[in-house]
C-alpha cells in the first residue's frame, strides 16, 4: 500500500495532517501547484512499512516556471491594448 501524508501548519491555530490513500503523487503535486496545500511542514510517502520524506522533491515538481517579462506573449498584450482602446471609444 502506498499513500502520502501532507502536514499543513496553520501557525497558532495548529497543524493538520492530510492522509488519503486514494491520492496519487500527481494529485499531491497538483494540489500544491494550485495552492490548495499551503504552509506545508512536510510531505511523507508511505510505502508498505517504510517512510520517505519527499517534501523537497514534490515542491520542486510543483514549482511554476519563472517567465521573464520579455517572454510574455506579445499577442496577448496587443489584444489587451485593443480592448482598452475600444473601451475608451465608448465613453
Amino acid at each position: 500500500m502506498q499513500y502520502f501524508v501532507v502536514m499543513l501548519d496553520y501557525g497558532r491555530r495548529g497543524r493538520e495532517a492530510v492522509v488519503d490513500p486514494e491520492i496519487t503523487r500527481r494529485e499531491v503535486v497538483s494540489r500544491v501547484t494550485s495552492g490548495e496545500y499551503r504552509n506545508i511542514s512536510f510531505i511523507h510517502e508511505i510505502v508498505d512499512q517504510s517512510v520517505e520524506d519527499v517534501t523537497e522533491a514534490i515542491l520542486t515538481e510543483a514549482a511554476l516556471p519563472q517567465i521573464r517579462p520579455d517572454e510574455v506573449g506579445l499577442q496577448a498584450i496587443r489584444r489587451d491594448h485593443a480592448r482598452d482602446l475600444r473601451k475608451h471609444e465608448r465613453t
